[in-house]
């Protein structure tokens, strides 16, 4: 059973960065087919995706990450990171990694782990 703990979050101020992290556990990060998320939910708005990276290092990342947000990975830590600058009071929310054992990389909601996630507030 695939287990994910991000870190990481806290309140800033417009034009601030943080670092999130992700920490997985329960399954072989070194050798397992997985794509891993980074996914948001503002307060009364759905949760969407930001950026996935699998685990031959493809990455993505959504319009609203572009320029701003980088997904990354450590093997070694079973961790993926994401590093976010130039934050906006838009980017308020709670922050989730979410994760599938499979080669099927998409922005859906049906991933089966997810962790708990880190709050996010920007402030003017």
């Amino acid at each position: 059973q695939a287990h994910l703990m991000e870190s990481g979050g806290g309140s800033v101020q417009s034009g601030g960065s943080l670092r999130l992290s992700c920490v997985a556990s329960g399954y072989s990060f070194a050798s397992a087919t997985y794509c891993m998320g980074w996914f948001r939910q503002a307060p009364g708005k759905e949760r969407e995706g930001i950026a996935l990276i699998d685990q031959n290092g493809w990455h993505d990342r959504k319009e609203i990450a572009a320029g701003r947000f980088t997904i990354s990975q450590d093997k070694s830590k079973h961790t993926i990171y994401l590093q976010m600058s130039s934050l906006k009071p838009d980017d308020t929310g709670m922050y989730y990694c979410a994760v599938r054992l499979s080669p099927y990389c998409y922005y859906t909601a049906d991933y089966p782990h997810w962790g708990p996630g880190t709050q996010i507030t920007v402030s003017p």
